[in-house]
C-alpha cells in the first residue's frame, strides 16, 4: 500500500491558493476552480497526499460553483465531520491521510445514485487522468471508470 502522507515537501509544493483550501479550510469562489467543467475519465486524488479521492465516473453537474461527486472511490480516505462555523451546520469533508480540507458533503445528490452531493473545492484535488494512472501508480483503481457506480 502507499504512503499517503502530509510532508513539509508536499506542502511547500502546494499555491497559496491550495493552501489555503487545504491547511487552513478556506473555500475557493463558486466558478472559479479549474476542474469545476472537467468531464475526462480519471480519478481526483488529495492535491497534498495524493490518496485517491474521487472518480470521474461518480462526478455531476450540480449547478452549485464546484466539482460535485457522488461518493468517494475509496471511502475510507474521506473523513466526515460536524461543521458549525459561519452559524450553519454542515459535514465537513477532509482527506484521511492528508488531512486537507476537501469541502462537504450535502444531501441533495441524485437521488438515483444514493443523494449525496460531495462539493469539493478544486484546489484541494489534482486530475490524474485514466491515461496516466498506471504510471502514477493509480492503475488498481482503473475499473471504477467504466460506467456511474
Amino acid at each position: 500500500m502507499r504512503d499517503y502522507r502530509k510532508t513539509p515537501e508536499a506542502l511547500a509544493r502546494l499555491t497559496p491558493e491550495q493552501y489555503r483550501v487545504t491547511q487552513e479550510g478556506a473555500t475557493e469562489h463558486p466558478g472559479s476552480g479549474s476542474y469545476l467543467h472537467t468531464t475526462a475519465p480519471g480519478i481526483y486524488v488529495d492535491v497534498v497526499s495524493g490518496e485517491p479521492l474521487f472518480a470521474s465516473t461518480d462526478k455531476f453537474e450540480a449547478h452549485c460553483g464546484w466539482p460535485s461527486f457522488t461518493r468517494p472511490l475509496v471511502p475510507a480516505h474521506v473523513r466526515e465531520l460536524r461543521d458549525t462555523s459561519h452559524g450553519m451546520l454542515r459535514t465537513e469533508v477532509r482527506s484521511a491521510h492528508g488531512d486537507s480540507h476537501l469541502g462537504h458533503v450535502f444531501d441533495d445528490g441524485p437521488r438515483e445514485r444514493g443523494g449525496l452531493r460531495y462539493c469539493i473545492n478544486s484546489a484541494a484535488l489534482r486530475f490524474v487522468p485514466r491515461e496516466a494512472m498506471v504510471a502514477e501508480g493509480y492503475g488498481e483503481y482503473l475499473d471504477q471508470l467504466e460506467a456511474p457506480r
